[in-house]
C-alpha cells in the first residue's frame, strides 16, 4: 500500500487533506465561522497536509494513521447514536407505564 501512496503522491495528498479536514470539523470545530477565516483555516489545513505528505513519503504510516483516528471517531458516534436510542427507549417505556 505504501507503494501505492508513494506513487501516487498528488491522490495521497487528497486523501490526507480529506481525512485531515474531517477530523478538524468533527473534534476542533465549535462554531461557524465567516467566510474569510474559514478560508484561511483551510489553506493552513492544506499547508499542513504538505508537510504530512512528506513524512509519509519518508516512510511514517500517516494515512494509516489518519484512517484508524477517523476510524476511533465513527466508532464514538455510532456509539453515542446507540446510547441515545437507549435512552430514548427507556424514557419512552416510563412514560407508557406512568400512564398505564
Amino acid at each position: 500500500m505504501n507503494e501505492w501512496l508513494f506513487e501516487h503522491v498528488w491522490i495521497t495528498y487528497a486523501i490526507i487533506y480529506v481525512l485531515v479536514t474531517y477530523v478538524y470539523n468533527k473534534v476542533f470545530r465549535v462554531r461557524k465561522l465567516p467566510l474569510l477565516k474559514d478560508a484561511i483555516i483551510y489553506v493552513l489545513i492544506g499547508i499542513g497536509t504538505f508537510v504530512l505528505l512528506v513524512f509519509q513519503l519518508f516512510g511514517l504510516p500517516i494515512v494509516l494513521c489518519l484512517l484508524v483516528a477517523v476510524g476511533l471517531m465513527l466508532l464514538v458516534r455510532v456509539r453515542y447514536f446507540v446510547e441515545d436510542r437507549q435512552k430514548r427507549r427507556a424514557e419512552d417505556e416510563g412514560q407508557s407505564e406512568a400512564k398505564g
